[in-house]
């Protein structure tokens, strides 16, 4: 059962001011559908179990693992079992520059199987274990290694993705030269998100054709240069949002948009619910979460 739900859209409440949930769950129930801004990872430990989105639906063997972006619309089917299901506030990861190249792994739902890669399998499957022990033990730095457990589990499947990239543009000669041209572009736009970035400007300081560098991109972070940088000022619409006493108009204007319009249909499509609406949420819950 969803203990706060408005609409389709779940407060999560974290306890004792920790930056993670963790469920050991055994309800047979459905969890209707929902999204939330919190990472999600649900390993089953007995049984299998089911999860759909809005496109998609995924059946998890047990110790299969599924990690759900923050902000994926969700559903989740009453079934008998037990499993984990693990909720961690994305701002630990968004709000840290040096974390910056994970962002790609919360582009899609991602389901971890032995199949997928066992290497990564292995990986994910004690990073889970290991963050539900930490997480019901007395120890002083149990969040501290959660946290740990999580960048390990993220770091391996981000390593995975761009093994997988190389592997498809079948030119591993280049590979060092995209590593390093893309790296350079992502710090430009991580620096300059809320300028006004044109295609242009981008492929030339990669070196690259628009056509070549807009499939390039999107192989190598598992979303388009449009989608990253409005993911970027959104992000930034967020913070700015839980200020009351500044208008929609302005806050869209300093995150980067050049009109309302633009800013309430991508806010919308990005958190499934308008900038004003986030905003009476915040204001609503008096809570961070959000």
């Amino acid at each position: 059962m969803i203990k706060n739900l408005s609409g389709e859209y779940e407060t999560i409440e974290y306890e004792n001011q920790r930056f993670i949930m963790l469920y050991d769950n055994i309800e047979n129930e459905p969890y209707p559908m929902h999204w939330h801004n919190a990472i999600e990872i649900i390993i089953p430990l007995e049984n299998g179990f089911t999860v759909e989105t809005r496109e998609n639906k995924y059946h998890l063997n047990e110790k299969d693992i599924i990690i759900i972006p923050p902000g994926e619309l969700h559903y989740l089917h009453a079934q008998e079992g037990r499993r984990i299901i693990f909720q961690c506030n994305n701002s630990v990861i968004s709000d840290s520059p040096a974390l910056e190249s994970l962002l790609p792994v919360f582009s899609s739902v991602v389901q971890i199987t032995p199949q997928l890669d066992k290497d990564l399998y292995v990986i994910s499957k004690k990073s889970m274990l290991d963050i539900y022990s930490a997480y019901y033990s007395k120890s002083p730095t149990a969040d501290v290694k959660i946290y740990v457990y999580l960048i390990n589990l993220l770091t391996a499947l981000r390593d995975f993705q761009l093994e997988q990239y190389k592997e498809q543009l079948a030119v591993n000669s280049k590979s060092q030269e995209y590593n390093e041209k893309f790296n350079l572009v992502l710090n430009y736009l991580n620096k300059n998100y809320m300028e006004d970035i044109s295609l242009d400007q981008l492929a030339s300081l990669a070196g690259y054709s628009k056509y070549h560098f807009s499939r390039i991109f999107k192989q190598y972070n598992s979303m388009s240069y449009i989608q990253y940088i409005n993911a970027k000022r959104i992000k930034m619409a967020e913070r700015l949002l839980m200020d009351s006493n500044l208008p929609i108009t302005e806050v869209a204007m300093r995150s980067g948009f050049s009109s309302l319009a633009t800013f309430n249909r991508t806010f919308k499509e990005i958190k499934h619910c308008t900038p004003t609406d986030f905003q009476k949420l915040y204001i609503s819950t008096g809570k961070t979460e959000i």
